[in-house]
């Protein structure tokens, strides 16, 4: 059973996009997965976005997503709100995972912005439509030009809000302007998709974060949401300003990477990246290690 949540707050307020951990040999690190899932929400995530971006999903099988939601929910199900990536470009492809997610146990959608063939937004509204008919579960739209090539304008948000199992985004369009009208206009709960933007995307009316840097600092960022939402606006800019160095070192390259490579350095479950993911040089290691003990994280 999932975790309680309400209208304004659907998956929560913290949630990290978990990595996949793997093992030696490339192969799926169910064990690990459970071990690194049951850490995160002891840090305090309200939720976990598993087979997203950060989760590799791109180079993940359906049935080893499937393995990984279910593994993921017996760890921490109870306790926490798991959501399922399951967006394509191929809206029947997306269809079919998000029936398996739900078949598995779910208890939310991730669904990204087609990427590649460049959709137009009556091509967005009748693919995202499409996935939130074909369950029962909540959907969280993910809204990523930078990778997608194509961003989901304000009006096509305002019409997916009316589906009602539409209830959230996740934003890494990195503009502030269209978010505050976006999120005005459409009743959607807003979760920032872009660290560096957690807390500007806070002050125009986002209710959470779905976060790569929770992997590391799930304390802080908790403690900055609730500094704002208490109304402690300088407390959460302490923390703002104390993360930043964090999220310039998790960003340098492909977050991913950084992940593997912080968790490693931790002894948390991560293992090896799937090809195109590469390890971090030594250069780019010893970088790392820099950023984040500015921002209180010792590797």
């Amino acid at each position: 059973m999932a975790p309680t949540s309400t209208p304004q707050t659907p998956f929560g307020r913290v949630l990290t996009a978990m990595v996949t951990p793997f093992t030696a040999d490339g192969a799926l690190d169910l064990d690990g997965a459970q071990r690194l899932a049951a850490h995160l929400v002891d840090a305090g995530n309200d939720g976990l976005v598993i087979n997203g971006t950060t989760g590799e999903s791109p180079t993940t099988s359906d049935a080893e997503k499937t393995e990984l939601v279910r593994a993921v929910l017996e760890a921490v199900g109870d306790r926490a709100h798991i959501v399922a990536g399951v967006g394509t470009n191929d809206t029947h492809h997306s269809i079919e995972l998000a029936r398996a997610a739900e078949q598995a146990g779910a208890h939310g959608l991730l669904t990204v912005t087609p990427y590649y063939n460049k959709p137009p937004q009556e091509g967005l509204y009748r693919h995202f439509t499409a996935i939130a008919d074909a369950t029962g579960l909540p959907v969280m739209l993910y809204d990523i030009p930078g990778r997608s090539g194509v961003p989901i304008n304000t009006e096509t948000l305002v019409r997916l809000a009316e589906h009602p199992r539409i209830v959230a985004n996740k934003d890494a369009k990195g503009d502030l302007g269209r978010a505050s009208w976006a999120i005005a206009r459409s009743g959607l709960a807003w979760y920032s998709g872009d660290d560096m933007l957690n807390l500007p995307l806070l002050s125009v009316g986002a209710v959470g974060f779905v976060s790569v840097v929770g992997h590391l600092v799930t304390p802080d960022l908790r403690a900055l949401v609730e500094a704002y939402a208490s109304g402690d606006v300088q407390k959460a800019t302490e923390i703002h300003q104390k993360l930043l160095p964090v999220y310039t070192g998790m960003f340098r390259t492909q977050g991913v990477m950084t992940t593997k490579a912080a968790l490693t350095a931790l002894g948390l479950p991560g293992g090896p990246l799937r090809p195109p993911m590469i390890e971090l040089t030594p250069e780019e290691t010893a970088q790392l290690k820099i950023d984040l003990a500015a921002g209180g994280v010792q590797l």
